[in-house]
C-alpha cells in the first residue's frame, strides 16, 4: 500500500501529523512546536492531534522525558502503527485518560511516583531538576500469562526508564507464596500501610553506607571494641 503525503487535505490532521513526522523529520531527530505550527497553518489543536499519536504507540519525548530538550522543543523516538491506513486509526476503549480520571490515580497513588516515590517538584538528589507526576501505562503479565495494560502514576525520569519493561504479577505472587508465614505477616503489614517500616539498625546501615571510606573504618572500629567486649 502506497503512504499518502502529509500534504494530503483529504487526510485528517492526527493522519497528516504522523505522516509529517514520518516524511520530513524522520526517528530520532528534533523538531519545534514552531515547525510543527507552521507546518498546519490556521490547523486549530494541532498540538493535540499529534499527542494523540501516543495512544497509537507512537512516542513524541518532551523536555518533561528528555531533560536534555528545551522547553519548545520535541523528539520523534518512535514509529507506531500507520495511522494513514484504514482502520489503524480507531482509538482503542479507555485508552484517553480524562482529567477527572487522572485526579483519581493520583489520589489512589497518594501524589507519589509509585517506582521511586518521588513526589511532585521535588528535586531529585543531587541535582537542581524537579519532579513531574502524569500517568503512566504499565504492562503487567498476570499470573494466567495474558498481558493485562494498567495506569500508574510515576514521575518523568522513572515514566522513561520503565516504557518498555513488564511487571510480571504472576511472579510477585508465587514468590509470595513460598515466603514463610512470620515473613509474609511482615509483607502484609507493609502492603496495608503502603510503607516499608526499617529498624534502627536498616537505617543506620543506610548512614553508613553514605560515609566516606575514613568515616567507615571508625564505625567498624568501634563496633569492632563491642564486639570485643561482650565475649
Amino acid at each position: 500500500m502506497s503512504v499518502p503525503s502529509w500534504e494530503d487535505s483529504q487526510l485528517g490532521a492526527m493522519k497528516r501529523v504522523a505522516l509529517w513526522l514520518v516524511q520530513n523529520i524522520g526517528v530520532g531527530e528534533m523538531f519545534t512546536k514552531s515547525q510543527l505550527r507552521e507546518a498546519f497553518p490556521g490547523t486549530s489543536q494541532i498540538d493535540r492531534r499529534m499527542r494523540d499519536l501516543r495512544d497509537f504507540g507512537w512516542r513524541i519525548d518532551t523536555n518533561r522525558e528528555d531533560p536534555a530538550l528545551g522547553s519548545h522543543e520535541q523528539r520523534f523516538v518512535k514509529q507506531g502503527d500507520p495511522v494513514w491506513e484504514p482502520g489503524k486509526a480507531t482509538r482503542k476503549v479507555g485508552v484517553t485518560v480524562t482529567a477527572a480520571e487522572r485526579h483519581a490515580l493520583m489520589m489512589r497513588d497518594g501524589h507519589k511516583c509509585r517506582s521511586c516515590g518521588i513526589g511532585p517538584g521535588e528535586q531529585y538528589a543531587g541535582t537542581y531538576v524537579a519532579s513531574q507526576l502524569d500517568v503512566a501505562r504499565r504492562r503487567v503479565r498476570m499470573a494466567t500469562g495474558e498481558v493485562s495494560v494498567q495506569l500508574v502514576i510515576e514521575c518523568n525520569r522513572c515514566r522513561v526508564g520503565g516504557r518498555d519493561l513488564t511487571a510480571d504479577l504472576g511472579d510477585v505472587l508465587a514468590r509470595v507464596d513460598q515466603l514463610p508465614v512470620y515473613e509474609q505477616k511482615m509483607l502484609a503489614g507493609w502492603v496495608e500501610q503502603d510503607a516499608r517500616s526499617f529498624s534502627d539498625a536498616e537505617a543506620l546501615w543506610a548512614a553508613y553506607r553514605t560515609l566516606p571510606a575514613d568515616s567507615r573504618d571508625k564505625v567498624r572500629e568501634v563496633l569492632g571494641r563491642t564486639r570485643s567486649s561482650s565475649v
